[in-house]
């Protein structure tokens, strides 16, 4: 008889993924082992390879829920038709608001991938080039004519991210700047600059 799941299956998962997260980003990768990681846990490391059969599947797991998290929000948050600066300033705003509380998944994703193996990066890179898309469609709106036969929305759209992706490098959320200005200086930033161009 197959043995069922617990009614708390997910949840311990969710928090073996949140806590390894931090420790992984605190550490590093290579210098977290289960054992560490299930004393961060507070649990015995059997129950971590009850959910993991490896660190790497962890840090698998880690990544890809991070940007299916991503990309659902922003999804979520993409108003479709409508003005083009409109767009890009939803899909900032969502991504910055779905960064909130993700700093360590955010540098794990950021510092460790290139500690998998080739086919589990793979599936993660697919997964930024789906977010990335998300936005290189909005901002060729802004300016079609700038794009059209010119190799710019790639450099044009990493820009942009240049300005996310790092957020948690120094924003604090009682800092000067609320994570919602930094959104509007972000899009400015990008909207103007790419409407000025020819």
């Amino acid at each position: 008889m197959a043995r069922t799941r617990a009614k708390d299956h997910d949840e311990k998962r969710a928090e073996i993924m949140r806590v390894a997260a931090r420790t992984f980003a605190e550490s590093g990768y290579h210098g977290a082992s289960m054992s560490a990681l299930a004393r961060a846990c507070g649990v015995s490391k059997a129950l971590i390879y009850h959910y993991y059969d490896s660190k790497e599947a962890l840090l698998l797991d880690i990544i890809e829920s991070h940007l299916n998290d991503l990309i659902e929000a922003v999804e979520a948050a993409d108003p479709g038709d409508g003005p083009p600066d409109v767009r890009v300033r939803a899909l900032v705003g969502a991504l910055l608001d779905a960064y909130k509380d993700a700093d360590a998944e955010h540098k794990v994703q950021i510092n460790a991938m290139s500690a998998l193996p080739e086919d589990y990066q793979s599936r993660l890179r697919e997964l930024e080039r789906q977010l990335v898309l998300l936005f290189s469609d909005a901002i060729r709106e802004l300016n079609p004519a700038l794009f059209e036969g010119k190799p710019l929305l790639k450099p044009v759209t990493m820009s942009l991210f240049g300005m996310l992706n790092w957020l948690f490098m120094w924003f604090r959320d009682r800092g000067p700047v609320s994570r919602e200005e930094y959104a509007e200086l972000a899009t400015n930033l990008l909207v103007n600059g790419v409407r000025s161009l020819d």
